[in-house]
């Protein structure tokens, strides 16, 4: 499996683009800046086919309307976002004080994301994790077969996503913590929608959120 990256935007989100055949990928995560995505993907050298949504926060789904427009392909997110993502350009607004100043138009339409569902794509077996908390339709990315958990902004290294903001619930979160990621094999790599990559382990062993779970 090929992962790509880099943090972008003003939140430095983390935008992924994860290739299980070499030649086509996903992109998981499309903060605004059609160019900069495009840039990783150009180095990566592979055509994108999904977008893959953690969230609907604009600064995870700011350029999701200009990414799937541009590479002619499929965006999916979970519907419990449909609320956030129907409108990036007012949660520019809402959360930063910022006029828009470029297309903030989003896909016409997502394909919906359920828990357990699996996605063939680009040669990667993707389970869905459906994980409220940050928000209502949050959701993980699992590719078991190389113990990678992309974790958007549910699990960072040494804390948890903030739930403070609208649709935010810390108790959903931590239910979410504890039935769905803190169960996974320890060696699993958490690849996160903010900052550094880290493990299950690590995480278990030093994360003080996730105390509870320690065995």
């Amino acid at each position: 499996m090929q992962i790509h990256g880099a943090p972008l935007w003003l939140a430095a989100t983390n935008c992924y683009v994860v290739s299980g055949d070499g030649e086509t990928g996903v992109i998981v995560d499309a903060p605004p800046g059609l160019a900069e995505i495009s840039q990783i993907v150009e180095r990566a050298g592979i055509v994108p086919v999904a977008l893959l949504a953690t969230h609907g926060h604009i600064d995870h789904i700011g350029a999701a309307g200009q990414v799937t427009r541009r590479y002619a392909m499929v965006g999916y997110l979970h519907p419990d976002d449909d609320w956030l993502a129907s409108d990036p350009a007012a949660q520019l607004r809402m959360m930063f004080g910022m006029q828009p100043d470029g297309d903030y138009a989003p896909p016409e339409r997502y394909e919906a994301l359920a828990d357990g569902m699996v996605l063939d794509l680009a040669g990667l077996s993707l389970e869905v994790l459906h994980t409220p908390g940050h928000t209502p339709g949050h959701v993980c990315f699992r590719v078991a077969d190389e113990a990678v958990l992309f974790s958007g902004d549910h699990l960072f290294a040494g804390s948890i996503g903030r739930t403070d903001l609208p649709g935010g619930d810390y108790d959903a979160l931590m239910a979410s913590m504890e039935s769905k990621i803190a169960p996974l094999p320890p060696e699993t790599d958490v690849l996160p929608g903010h900052g550094p990559a880290t493990t299950i382990a690590r995480e278990l062993a030093a994360n003080p959120f996730l105390t509870p779970f320690r065995s």
